[in-house]
């Protein structure tokens, strides 16, 4: 299991003092706005900086934020595009039936159609393939799978689309096999 997170991105500075705009990758800003500190990730190098205040902007997923050290919109330009690296207790909660993008990556992608294998036998299914990553398309999540080919399919992530997620026993359920099929 992923012990860190991306939980936001860097955007553009605000003001003339120093505040830069911070996207929440969630949606959600309440778990940033207690931050005393943060690692940034820029270049794949990372760096903690300190935040010395936050407010909460009319866009509900972002926050404008103020480092130490960062006292002009020249300065805070140069942290444009950093993400927002932080441990998995500071995540966004999770509500029923929600997971954590970083873990699905990884899960085993099992077989299953409209007959529906019972819960307890899933585990026993076909492998179809592994969730190499979830990835942003226009109309939501895609769900990037690669296939014992080696080769990847995109499948829309979806109730239609995709069932039971075993989090121990590391599968996800495919309730349209056909989907990968050319």
């Amino acid at each position: 299991m992923t012990e860190s997170f991306t939980l936001a991105v860097v955007g553009s500075p605000f003001g003339v003092n120093g505040f830069i705009k911070i996207k929440s990758l969630s949606g959600e800003t309440g778990h940033l706005k207690s931050l005393k500190k943060i690692t940034l990730r820029q270049n794949n190098k990372n760096s903690v900086y300190i935040i010395e205040e936050s407010r909460q902007t009319e866009e509900k997923a972002v926050l404008l934020v103020k480092f130490a050290g960062i006292d002009s919109p020249e300065t805070a330009k140069n942290l444009i595009g950093a993400e927002f690296i932080a441990d998995r207790a500071l995540a966004a909660p999770l509500g029923p039936a929600e997971y954590y993008i970083e873990d699905l990556k990884g899960l085993k992608v099992l077989e299953n159609s409209e007959f529906r294998i019972p819960n307890s036998e899933l585990s026993n299914a076909r492998i179809l393939g592994v969730v190499s990553d979830i990835l942003e398309g226009g109309g939501g999540l895609l769900a990037e799978v690669r296939l014992p080919s080696g080769e990847h399919k995109l499948v829309p992530y979806r109730n239609e689309f995709f069932g039971d997620v075993n989090m121990n026993e590391g599968w996800i359920e495919l309730l349209q096999p056909w989907i990968l099929e050319e």
